[in-house]
This record gives C-alpha cells, sequence and structure tokens, in this order.
C-alpha cells in the first residue's frame, strides 16, 4: 500500500501560481537602486514574515521595507484577501530581517525587525496595534549596527525567550568606497558595489530574557561575541547535537558559517569546523545566505541545507549524529545549479507525501550583470526539489508552475498555510517589486497533520522538538523562530501523512519534558504542554 501510494505521488506535479495581485500584495518594497548598486546595503535585501498576529487562526504577512516605506503588515482574511494593517508602527529604514516570537508571556506573538541602525521590538498589544518596546526593553545598541538574521529561542530553559540576532559587517555611507574602487569592487570586469570583502566584520548579539519584558545584553559572558571575522546572514536554531538544548547556526558570507553548541551553562562554544558544517567538502568558504532545517532523510537527525552565491554550488550537511556533519550535496543531487544567488529557503512537503522537499528564493546581488548577456542574470527563477525517499532530491522547476518560473531578484522566502486547506503557501521577497505568493494550483493528494504546540503560559513552544509517526515512518521537526533568509515561517509545524488518517506525535518541550499522543487525526491540531 505505502509503496503505491508513493508511486501515485511520484507522478503529481506542482502547479505554484503567484496569488500576490489577486489577495492585494501589490506595493513594491524598495531595496536600493534597481539597475545599479552603490552600496551593498543595497543588495541584502530583507525577510518575509507569517504571523498570527490577530489569533484567528490565519498566518498574516509581515513585509521588512527599504528606506522610503514603513514595514506592512496584512492581515489574513481566511485566505481569500490580505488587507493592509494599520498597526501604528511607522518608522522608515534599511529594514533587514524579522523574527517572531511571545518575549513577556502575555499569549501574543511579538516581533522583532532588524535593521541597519537599531532595530524593532514590536510588542502585540491587542492583535492589531504594535508598540515599539526597543528601549523599554533594554535593545537599543550604542552604535550603529548591520543587524541581519534573528531568532528568539530559550537558550537557558528557564520559560523565557531569549533572543539572538546576527551581524553583517560595519558599513557607512560615508567611508564605504563607491564602484570599481580596489579589487573587491569589481564582478567579471563590471564595476559593482564593495564587499563584504575589504569591510570590516562585526560581532554577534545574545540577549538574555529577564522575565519582566527586559533583556540584559549577555554576547561577551556567553561568548557569543568571540567569533571575530565572519560576515553574518541567515540565523537557524536547532538541537543539532540532540542533547535537549537549543544550538545555533548561522550562514555566513564569504567567511566559514558558524554554529554555536549551547553549553548549558549559559554560554555557547563555537564549533562549526570540528562539526563539519563551516565550510564546504574542498574546504571552501562560501557565500553563505540563508539556511534551513529538515530531516529529509528520516533517519531521526535534523541536517542542515545552506543557500550560496552563482559558481558555487548549495551545501546540504546530513547529520551523522551527535551534531557531527557530512556534507551530501553532490549524493542528493543538489549541485546543478550553480548559476543562481540563493537567498531565502525551506523544507516542505507540497505533495504531503510524508518527506520534505526543498525550495529556494533566488537573485543576483548586482543588477549590472545584465550587461554580459550570459546565463547569469539579475532576476531569476526559484528552484524547487522533490525529495525522493532515497537521500536524493529530483530538480522538478520546470514543471512545477508559472509561479516558480517567473523571474526576480528574490531574497527572503517563508512557508505557511494561507487558508488552512493542508497546502503550504509560498511567501517571497522581491526586490523593488511586489512580493510573489505562492499557491499550489494542484492540491496535493496526501493527508496532512498541522501542529500548533503552546507552552503552560499559552505562548508558542518554541523549540520544542516534534517526532511524528503514521505508516511505519518517522518525522521530525522543531518550532523555530527566525530562519530561512531573515525570515519566518508559520510557527505551525506541518506534516504530510500520506494514506495515513492518523499519527502518533511525541513532543519533547522546551524545558525537557515529554509527552506522547498515540493516535492524533489528521487536520489542524492544537496540544498543550501539560
Amino acid at each position: 500500500m505505502i509503496a503505491l501510494w508513493a508511486a501515485l505521488l511520484t507522478a503529481e506535479a506542482p502547479d505554484y501560481r503567484n496569488v500576490s495581485p489577486a489577495l492585494g500584495l501589490t506595493k513594491s518594497i524598495p531595496n536600493g537602486g534597481a539597475v545599479s548598486k552603490k552600496h551593498i546595503i543595497e543588495t541584502t535585501g530583507s525577510g518575509v514574515g507569517w504571523i498570527d498576529l490577530d489569533g484567528d487562526g490565519f498566518e498574516d504577512v509581515v513585509l521588512p521595507s527599504g528606506p522610503g516605506m514603513p514595514a506592512l503588515f496584512y492581515r489574513n482574511r481566511k485566505g481569500r484577501r490580505l488587507e493592509e494593517m494599520d498597526t501604528g508602527f511607522k518608522r522608515q529604514g534599511w529594514a533587514q530581517g524579522v523574527c517572531a516570537g511571545d518575549y513577556d508571556n502575555d499569549g501574543r506573538t511579538d516581533l522583532l525587525i532588524t535593521y541597519w541602525g537599531r532595530n524593532a521590538l514590536l510588542r502585540n498589544v491587542d492583535g492589531t496595534r504594535l508598540e515599539d518596546a526597543t528601549a523599554r526593553a533594554g535593545l537599543v545598541h550604542d552604535r550603529v549596527r548591520y543587524n541581519t538574521g534573528c531568532a528568539f529561542l530559550d537558550y537557558d530553559r528557564d520559560g523565557d525567550l531569549d533572543l539572538f540576532v546576527a551581524n553583517y559587517l560595519q558599513f557607512s555611507f560615508e567611508s564605504a568606497p563607491l564602484p570599481g574602487a580596489n579589487p573587491y569592487c569589481w564582478y567579471r570586469g563590471i564595476a559593482v558595489n564593495c564587499g563584504p570583502r575589504g569591510l570590516p566584520f562585526d560581532r554577534n548579539l545574545l540577549y538574555r530574557n529577564n522575565g519582566d519584558g527586559t533583556f540584559t545584553a549577555v554576547s561577551a559572558v556567553s561568548l557569543i561575541e568571540r567569533p571575530a571575522q565572519h560576515y553574518g546572514l541567515g540565523v537557524l536554531t536547532g538541537d543539532f547535537n540532540r542533547d535537549g538544548w537549543p544550538d545555533i547556526f548561522v550562514a555566513c558570507d564569504q567567511t566559514p558559517s558558524l554554529l554555536y553548541i549551547n553549553q548549558k551553562n549559559g554560554a555557547f562554544a563555537e564549533e562549526a569546523l570540528l562539526r563539519g558544517v563551516a565550510l564546504d567538502e574542498n574546504g571552501r568558504a562560501l557565500s553563505g545566505m540563508g539556511a534551513a532545517a529538515a530531516d529529509y532523510d528520516g533517519d531521526g537527525l535534523p541536517d542542515i541545507f545552506r543557500t550560496n552565491f552563482s559558481d558555487e554550488r548549495e551545501t546540504l550537511y546530513q547529520n551523522a549524529g551527535g551534531g557531527h556533519f557530512n556534507e551530501s550535496t553532490m549524493k542528493a543531487g543538489l549541485a546543478h545549479n550553480t548559476r543562481f544567488v540563493g537567498w531565502g529557503t525551506a523544507f516542505l512537503d507540497f505533495d504531503n507525501d510524508g518527506w520534505r522537499d526543498l525550495f529556494l528564493a533566488n537573485g543576483h546581488v548586482f543588477p549590472e550583470v545584465d550587461s554580459l548577456k550570459t546565463d547569469i542574470r539579475y532576476k531569476e527563477r526559484a528552484i524547487l526539489y522533490r525529495n525522493l525517499g532515497t537521500g536524493a532530491f529530483e530538480d522538478v522547476s520546470e514543471r512545477a508552475g508559472p509561479g516558480v518560473a517567473e523571474r526576480h531578484s528574490a531574497r527572503g522566502a517563508a512557508v505557511a498555510d494561507l487558508d488552512n486547506d493542508g497546502s503550504l503557501e509560498i511567501l517571497i521577497g522581491n526586490q523593488n517589486e511586489p512580493p510573489s505568493l505562492l499557491r499550489n494550483a494542484a492540491k496535493p493528494r496526501g493527508a496532512w497533520l498541522s501542529l500548533r504546540l503552546l507552552t503552560r503560559t499559552g505562548r508558542d513552544a518554541i523549540g520544542a522538538e516534534v517526532e511524528v509517526s503514521a505508516d511505519g515512518r518517522r518525522q521530525l521537526d522543531e518550532v523555530r523562530s527566525g530562519g530561512s533568509y531573515l525570515s519566518q515561517n508559520s510557527l505551525r509545524l506541518h506534516f504530510g501523512l500520506g494514506p495515513s488518517a492518523t499519527a502518533r506525535v511525541k513532543v519533547r518541550w522546551p524545558d525537557g519534558g515529554e509527552t506522547v499522543h498515540p493516535r492524533v487525526s489528521a487536520g489542524r491540531q492544537t496540544l498543550r504542554q501539560p
């Protein structure tokens, strides 16, 4: 039965359509020059987010923006329309990332928007209004920073969500070199914006939640700030060594990526090189942008995927156990798309067969490359891989529908079930264009399970790990804040169940406690920590 079902699903092709105009996502997101870019700040763009701000069970949309427009917020009208919200937050600037978490344990999901400059901690007041709580919470830093990826996580397991923020580099308009000024300001013979090489490094940040709505900076005492020569972008949290404590992976541009291993005493040890996720298998530091995690091969261990620059291949790190990884990009069939610049990425089960497929949003950083008339273009299509269930993927991009084929200079990407029908949508941020919202017109045949996990205080259980068993197979996932490229996926976990109408669900809660639910029905479910 299982083999027959798998064969049927293999023949099922997705048909993704861009439904942004029909649903109301029509505003263009400014991100610097569209024909040429003078400075690196114009290239990194911004993430996107799915966050249920009003608590109605439908994921709302958050779109950080470049200068000239404040962040945009859209209320989800049951999947039929996205209606712009006036949340009261009007600050403009070079916004970068977004991550979600109920930092004050009041049952409403809050969020952080990172900026070049000063970050914004937005406290969810009543589901319609966002209060800028940055200063009151103690999150105003003493100088301009190029903040990028972020994530809420309970690194000390005290029940309050702490905050990690990656930093890219030190940048100012006054001191930045101009295109063509030095060897780091050229690409294939064209003078382009400079960096990151040649620009000063910066250090990452960690804030401990005091439990009273404020945070304390602990970057030094936790050893988070110790790595000193890295350009940090995408942030991915997870219990990668399976010891029950959250770790932090940072995708780094043109420098070795970072893996902070939680030492369970308030400190982290950076061990990416020792554990096999700093470089590619040839020992090269690639241009890491975004990152995602999933147990793609079904062995019960979380693996890591990282997007990179053109003329580089993506990197898939297979977890060998104990938080040690082997690069499996070639073996998994992911090494051939080297002309794309990858940013946002997500594992998602688009056909609900129980195997995590893989999506990449792409777009070059230099609009000037179009003058070269080569196969590398500024606006690029997306990539979609089908998980074959054998440890390998099949590239189905060219038959995945017109939404995947559309060309944009994309950055952030995030996944959610917009209309709660069991088929996942993909939100993509595009530079100087409206976002794309991809909906699969070919509804998957498989059953599905959507889980919301709540702590005793009623907030989303960020850091909770879920093991779902159905028809003899196990799937593993974790509730994560942040991820992809500077983006926020839905905090609900989605599992394809294939032909099964029920599943066994085991939850390991953020404090280490476990619960087992022997028979959970397919569909949308909420599980609360006892």
